[in-house]
């Protein structure tokens, strides 16, 4: 195959689910932006600060998982389908707790950011650290399970009909990581509103 061939091909098999990436992104700007998400930025200083940290996260650990899982596909080391062998069992379960840890990492850095800037006069005040830290936990151990399972399910349906995997990874990732983590924010802004 020449290298014009290869890229038309991969390019179209990653038009589709590109497209579904961007209206996943704006689906999840809409929530971000709507009413409820902003009285959480209100009612929680260093919310805001972050989000985009959790939300880039997600596409660093699922990334990796699909990757992962893509290449036992290509090597013949993961079949198709859900089956607890050794290789589906490891990967899924370090991104399972690389996922929640540092999903609580980033609650602990918002809020130590937060300390900073309300010490140099930037800000009048922060969100409790079990606030944000609850906040992250909440919303990291959901979206691990949904990605977790999400990203299985899609790659190994695109395997089976005869899509790359590695095609469909990072835009699987990213849709469901920005779609899966603003809404469970969301939901999590809303619990922890409710426990504290």
């Amino acid at each position: 195959m020449s290298v014009l061939k290869d890229a038309a091909h991969i390019y179209k098999e990653s038009l589709g689910v590109l497209i579904i990436a961007l209206g996943g992104g704006v689906f999840a700007g809409a929530v971000l932006g709507g009413e409820g998400m902003l009285e959480g930025f209100d009612s929680y200083p260093g919310l805001l600060l972050l989000v985009p940290a959790f939300l880039a996260t997600r596409g660093n650990v699922y990334g990796a998982l699909g990757a992962r899982i893509s290449s036992g596909l290509h090597q013949g080391l993961v079949e198709p389908r859900f089956e607890w062998n050794r290789r589906l069992r490891n990967a899924v379960v370090a991104s399972f707790i690389n996922g929640i840890f540092i999903s609580v990492f980033i609650g602990f850095l918002a809020w130590g950011m937060m300390q900073i800037l309300v010490s140099l006069g930037v800000r009048d005040d922060s969100a409790a650290l079990v606030e944000l830290v609850g906040i992250t936990f909440i919303a990291g151990t959901l979206t691990s399970v949904v990605l977790i399972f999400g990203l299985l399910l899609l790659i190994f349906a695109g395997y089976r009909y005869g899509l790359d995997p590695d095609n469909l990874v990072g835009p699987i990732v990213t849709t469901l990581g920005d779609i899966f983590g603003v809404l469970f924010l969301f939901f999590a802004v809303v619990t922890v509103g409710v426990i504290l």
